[in-house]
């Protein structure tokens, strides 16, 4: 498969890591929209929009670049949206 479309074997390696990456982005959204489930609080929040900016990355490393199906797929929150990619100072 990959071969066919002429990739080299290091290519082919990182191919496999970036859908690695992906599966462990998934699980990590998962588990932060959970967690914002049980607990609606800022902290919660803030930890899924940083699960979903982490995993529309990921997916855009693959060369998948329309991401409204996958993330109605994960049921991301319209709130949750409105944070990814905003990064707050650490005091």
């Amino acid at each position: 498969m990959a071969e066919d479309r002429g990739l080299l074997p290091i290519e082919t390696e990182l191919e496999g890591e970036r859908a690695a990456a992906l599966g462990e982005a998934g699980r990590r959204l998962e588990r932060a929209l959970d967690a914002l489930a049980v607990r609606s609080a800022e902290e919660e929040l803030d930890e899924a929009a940083t699960a979903a900016w982490y995993f529309v990355i990921v997916r855009e490393s693959l060369r998948m670049f329309d991401h409204k199906e996958a993330l109605k797929i994960y049921g991301v929150p319209p709130q949750v949206m409105s944070r990814i990619g905003v990064v707050k100072r650490v005091k």
